[in-house]
């Protein structure tokens, strides 16, 4: 029987416990994992932007509006989720291997279907956080600009993290083409951002 991972067993483990877990020669946590976790980790630095962002200038002038909306739209909740959902597709992932013959198609084509909705769902949340923190950046408290940039920057790593474990999962081509494009729109963000 497959190890079956909840929703708290990532993200309550502590971050050295993970990353020894991640480097071991075992199949999960895996590159999805690490990408959702990335990720995670790209969506506080932004928000911890935004909650400095709360002055009384920034109150008067809207800012702190905008963060307050840009905290709400940066929920690491899902992201965390993730890493757990991507752990437990690849179990099931390696049943299909494994009962190979004797598994209904019906059931393979479904665990297939999430094993690649996963990575694909995490760079879709990457690229819809990055233009949040993008739109975010002329309101952004000057002091601490740094760090919503440090979130972009995780965030679109991780995206591209989460790309490469889409292609392990053998996407349609249109489907490799939709999502190179937000690949191209997260490097524009990026690039914006560097000069």
């Amino acid at each position: 029987m497959s190890k079956q991972f909840t929703m708290a067993s990532f993200k309550s483990l502590p971050i050295e416990q993970f990353l020894t877990n991640l480097a071991a020669k075992q199949p999960t946590p895996g590159g999805g994992a690490a990408a959702a976790i990335g990720a995670s980790i790209g969506s506080a630095a932004a928000s911890m932007a935004a909650a400095y962002t709360q002055r009384k200038v920034d109150i008067e002038s809207g800012a702190a509006n905008k963060a307050t909306s840009l905290i709400a739209a940066l929920d690491v909740t899902p992201l965390l989720k993730a890493a757990d959902d991507d752990a437990s597709a690849y179990a099931d992932l390696q049943r299909t291997w494994k009962e190979g013959d004797t598994m209904p198609p019906e059931e393979k084509a479904a665990i297939e279907a999430r094993a690649l909705q996963i990575p694909i769902s995490l760079l879709e949340s990457c690229h819809a956080q990055i233009l949040h923190i993008h739109e975010f950046l002329p309101f952004c408290n000057k002091n601490i600009t740094s760090d919503a940039k440090v979130g972009m920057h995780q965030l679109a790593g991780a995206a591209r993290a989460a790309y490469q474990t889409v292609l392990v999962n053998s996407p349609p081509e249109d489907e490799k083409k939709r999502l190179q494009q937000l690949l191209k729109e997260i490097r524009d963000m990026e690039d914006s951002i560097l000069s």
